[in-house]
Order: structure tokens, then sequence, then C-alpha cells
């Protein structure tokens, strides 16, 4: 399963990419908004430190306004995805995007049903929002089995990328669902390092080799 960080975080990308953590970045307007700089100046950073997809979201809500706003974003760099919501007007220009050679990632998917047009209008990705459906009582989890069951039956090749990831379980699941993607904060990501096994492990080595003398070098 590939990893995407979704932050507009700069130092945190760099920082999880050093640690072979990163295929790729997640941006939204809110992330946007939270980094407090200009979104076409940090899109372009973010290119800079991956290879991988990183999805720029449009703003606008017809179909003409998401075209010229989208020519602008795969401008910036080759591996920029374009970002577009699961409406009629979202699924005419990822089709029309796609067909362009543009990778496009359609997202705020929150059905299956949602999930089986983006993959016939050619997203590249599609983005169920798990934590977000589990807010509402619903199963989010459950979400991503019968998107990979769909996608399964008929061979389709968009990606689900599971998205609005709130904790450590909710990778788990979606690794075991076989999800193509999971797209976490950093502070998510960070927490799946720990265990606490791992820290009272290396307390004891560490506390041996105080008592053995020796050092390294």
């Amino acid at each position: 399963m590939k990893f995407f960080v979704d932050t507009a975080d700069t130092n945190d990308i760099r920082e999880l990419a050093e640690a072979g953590l990163v295929d790729g970045v997640t941006t939204n307007p809110s992330l946007i908004h939270k980094a407090g700089r200009d979104f076409l100046e940090v899109v372009a950073e973010i290119c800079t430190i991956t290879p991988g997809p990183v999805s720029a979201e449009v703003v606008a809500l017809d179909h003409d306004g998401m075209m010229r706003e989208a020519e602008i974003l795969r401008k910036i760099a080759d591996n920029v995805a374009v970002k577009v919501p699961l409406t009629i007007d979202g699924l005419k220009t990822c089709k029309a995007l796609t067909d362009d050679g543009t990778m496009v990632n359609v997202t705020l998917c929150f059905s299956a049903n949602q999930a089986l047009l983006a993959a016939k209008a050619g997203a590249t990705f599609v983005s169920p929002f798990v934590g977000r459906h589990d807010d509402v009582g619903l199963d989010g989890m459950g979400l991503i089995s019968d998107i990979r069951l769909i996608y399964d039956n008929y061979d389709f090749a968009t990606e689900i990328l599971v998205a609005s990831v709130r904790h450590p379980i909710h990778v788990l699941e979606s690794a075991k669902l076989g999800a193509d993607v999971m797209t976490a904060p950093p502070a998510v990501i960070r927490q799946l390092v720990k265990h606490p096994l791992t820290d009272k492990g290396i307390e004891g080595f560490l506390a041996d080799w105080a008592k053995s003398g020796q050092k390294i070098g």
C-alpha cells in the first residue's frame, strides 16, 4: 500500500520522505490555509520533494471553471494530480483531463456508487473519506471493502485512496482490505512507529550495553 501524506507542510513532508514513507502528497484548501502560504508556490515546492503524485484541488464548482483552474495546476509539474469533487461537473472534468493524460483524484467520495462513477469517468484515484463516514455513524472500512469488491469485479484501474484517516487502525484495516493508497496527516504516520514493547526493548538493550562498559568505534 502506498503512503501519501495529507499536509501542505513541506518540513513534515521532507522528514517523512527521508524515512521512505512518502509515495505522494495530498493537499486541499483547508490544508493550504493552515500552511499560510501561496497555493501555487507550496504545490510547486512539494512537487520537488517527491516524484509521486501531488494532489492539488480546484475550487471552482462548474466544469468550465474547473478546467481553467486545472490548466494552471497541471502546468506546475508533471506529477500534479488535479483534485476534483465528486459531482457531475467534477466527473465531466475528470474524464476530460484523464483523456488528455492528466492524473485526477476524485475527492469527497462517501458511497460505493460514487466510487463506481469515478472509475467510469477514468479517475486515477478516488478518495473515500473513512473518518467522516465514521463520524455520522456509518462504517468507513465497510465502504472501502465495497469499493474494493466492485473494482476487482470489473478490473477498474482507478486506485482506492483512503482519505480522512484518523488513527493507525484506519491504516491497518485499509491495508488488510487491499486499498491501493492511504493518505494521513504526519502525526498519524508517526504514530505507526510507536509501540510500548519497542520502547521497553530499547531501554533494556541500552541498560545492558551500559553495564558491558563497551563502545562502538
